[in-house]
């Protein structure tokens, strides 16, 4: 149905927050109370809030109602307005975990081996490519997220909007990516400080960290995300600028940057394109581990008070993040390093990092070890997301009758309890590391997850262009929408193509790695790790389709309005607009490139 005949107060926007069961005009909504029952949250002890007494661990007997509502609700969607999940994430969270909260080893770690792999100007074009593609996954998945807050984000989405058993398989694959990650992302942090004391040490400190974090919920996550992200940011502009300095030569004195560099090693054999077409191929794969966890603002906006006024400016930010930190600091990396530096093929962790390796080469003292400490937090960093996004999309899949109804539990300090306890039991895993088989197992458990993120950021453009047609199809304009995604359906077209072409360059690799096979058996094992989990999501999607027997959605059995939380007109989003396009020229300004 078309709302462009209702009439809202533009003045205040209607932002109303549900109580009880009013509605937003004022009068009472008679609803079910089984499925809309009012929880308070401020009304228990501070640790019972905090998740740090044996109250806090009980069943949260209804919603908090925290999410904010745009415009006038239908009654009969009311009790559908909000999920168990509390709002405790902040504005400053949410900016972070967009701007900081994917920066880690793929690209402090990561960009290294990049480097060996595609040269200077292949790093340069695979991140490049990556992010115009990874732009508009996060301008589609903005649009949507803003006007449907709900429990599972993407996954919720996919499963309304395209079909369930193909949401049933992306959701288990993402769940199963993060499972598997957080005991690589264990081991790496203690192979980063793996300094007097044994590696077993190390990984049951970083376990009990990830544990004790996780203790505090979605507060302990989005404030780790926060601090951590202000010190990834610290380093890498720090990086940049040392990186300027060296290239001109103002290197310190008898280190390898006190003269002029210029782009030399872009013109000096092995080139810019050491490995040529295939060397690019062989760097998506780490463009798109170091881009992993991006699309956690999709989940997180159902943990935030008001999307409307905070997903924006996460949205914009990636592009910043992209522009600004991916691509200008591994410029500095192919103007300083040589793609057949030994430095880069010989070591381990952070050893083998570029940042280290300039700092090294410069002989800048000190700055190393804190490049270290920050991979080591990055890496602990994407522990927790590890636990965060596992955790809520097992949760929606419980809801949506995908996964056991016990993963539905969500206690009063609004922890997705059993969820957490389902991820965080992967952890141990990361002992496997320390037996001599441990490497060859965590090649094989990586290959799991490798195409996961792919595949996902693929389902996301694929939903929205869907989203998009419904919309249209049942009489709405766009209007209508509170963020509008840049591209529209047509950056969410380029967005899939791309994915497709990055996974077509995948198989291409995965059959023709660089440096050849010397053997069937070695092709057939260098394909299953980098593609295994293709075969994985055809497995779980027909596992979905047996069970449930559901069909893709025609354009019109789309429900557009349960969890909707902006139901403004036409013309209540006109005058919005106008009364914006009234501001000065530098808030206007301000608000495009930041903000909505």
């Amino acid at each position: 149905m078309s709302l462009e005949g209702s009439g809202s107060a533009i003045n205040s926007y209607n932002d109303v927050e549900k109580k009880g069961g009013e509605q937003a005009g004022g009068h009472h909504v008679s609803v079910d109370p089984a499925q809309d029952a009012y929880y308070d949250p401020s009304k228990e002890k501070f640790l019972t809030r905090l998740g740090f007494n044996f109250e806090s661990f009980k069943r949260a007997p209804g919603t908090t109602r925290g999410l904010v509502s745009h415009g006038d609700i239908p009654p009969e969607y009311l009790q559908h307005d909000n999920p168990l999940l509390q709002q405790k994430m902040k504005p400053r969270h949410l900016q972070m975990i967009a701007v900081g909260g994917s920066i880690g080893t793929g690209l402090f770690v990561g960009s290294g081996s990049a480097l060996g792999n595609g040269g200077p100007a292949g790093i340069l074009l695979a991140w490049i490519i990556m992010g115009v593609m990874l732009i508009n996954v996060t301008q589609a998945l903005g649009e949507m997220a803003i006007l449907y807050p709900v429990s599972g984000g993407f996954y919720t989405l996919a499963s309304r909007m395209l079909d369930p058993a193909f949401a049933f398989a992306m959701g288990w694959n993402y769940v199963l990516q993060w499972a598997v990650v957080l005991p690589l992302e264990i081991t790496v942090a203690g192979s980063t400080v793996q300094y007097w004391v044994p590696l077993a040490a190390w990984i049951t400190i970083f376990m009990i960290v990830i544990l004790i974090a996780s203790a505090f919920g979605t507060l302990g996550y989005a404030e780790e995300e926060f601090w951590s992200s202000c010190l990834k940011l610290l380093v890498v502009v720090l990086y940049i600028i040392i990186g300027i300095v060296c290239i001109c030569g103002g290197g310190p004195a008898g280190g390898d940057f006190d003269t002029y560099q210029g782009a030399r090693l872009w013109h000096e054999p092995p080139g810019a394109f050491p490995n040529g077409f295939k060397g690019v191929c062989a760097v998506f794969v780490t463009a798109a581990f170091s881009f992993a966890g991006t699309e956690l603002v999709g989940l997180a906006a159902t943990e935030t008070p008001n999307p409307r006024k905070t997903m924006p400016s996460a949205v914009k930010n990636t592009f910043w993040r992209i522009t600004l930190i991916y691509i200008t600091s591994l410029t500095i990396v192919g103007l300083t390093i040589r793609s057949d530096d030994p430095d880069l093929y010989n070591g381990s962790g952070s050893d083998i990092s570029p940042f280290v390796i300039l700092m090294d080469r410069a002989r800048i003292r000190g700055l190393n070890h804190l490049i270290n400490l920050t991979i080591c937090i990055s890496v602990l960093s994407i522990g927790l997301s590890c636990v965060y996004a596992g955790s809520r999309t097992l949760t929606a899949l419980a809801e949506t009758g995908y996964a056991p109804k016990i993963f539905t539990y969500v206690d009063k300090s609004g922890r997705p309890l059993w969820s957490l306890v389902a991820i965080l039991v992967f952890a141990p895993i990361a002992y496997i590391n320390c037996a001599d088989v441990g490497s060859d197992v965590f090649d094989w458990l990586v290959a799991l997850s490798g195409l996961s993120t792919l595949i996902t950021w693929l389902s996301i453009c694929v939903t929205h262009i869907r989203f998009r047609k419904a919309w249209k199809v049942q009489g709405h304009s766009t209007e209508e929408l509170p963020f509008k995604a840049m591209g529209g359906e047509y950056g969410s077209w380029l967005g899939a193509i791309l994915i497709v072409i990055i996974l077509i360059a995948q198989f291409y690799i995965a059959l023709f790695p660089i440096g050849g096979v010397e053997s069937a058996g070695e092709r057939v094992e260098s394909f299953f790790i980098a593609y295994l989990a293709a075969p994985v999501m055809i497995l779980f999607y027909a596992v979905g389709f047996a069970w449930k027997r559901t069909l893709p959605k025609k354009a019109h059995e789309i429900d557009l309005d349960t969890g909707r939380k902006s139901w403004l007109t036409v013309e209540d989003m006109r005058a919005y607009r106008a009364e914006r396009a009234a501001a000065p020229l530098y808030i206007r300004i301000y608000r495009m490139l930041f903000s909505n």
